[in-house]
């Protein structure tokens, strides 16, 4: 029991914590339905990128140089 182990103290701080871990869950799974909202209305209104056999190649490389430049705080390739 969390009480024994001295993590949480009282039954309240329990309670708050699984609020807190709950208010948590509800705020993300709100932005996850609205990305998804979000994306369904770009489908709709053809706001969207086909990409071919031939671009993806480019656009993995522009997806690593990106990467590369985040993780290494360099300039653009």
């Amino acid at each position: 029991m969390p009480f024994e182990t001295g993590r949480l103290r009282r039954e309240e701080d329990a309670v708050e914590e699984a609020l807190s871990l709950w208010e948590e869950r509800e705020r993300r799974l709100l932005e996850l339905n609205a990305a998804f909202d979000e994306a369904e209305a770009d489908l709709e209104a053809g706001r969207y990128t086909d990409y071919t056999k031939e671009s993806l190649p480019q656009m993995a490389a522009e997806l690593k140089c990106e990467a590369r430049t985040l993780r290494d705080s360099k300039p653009p390739c």
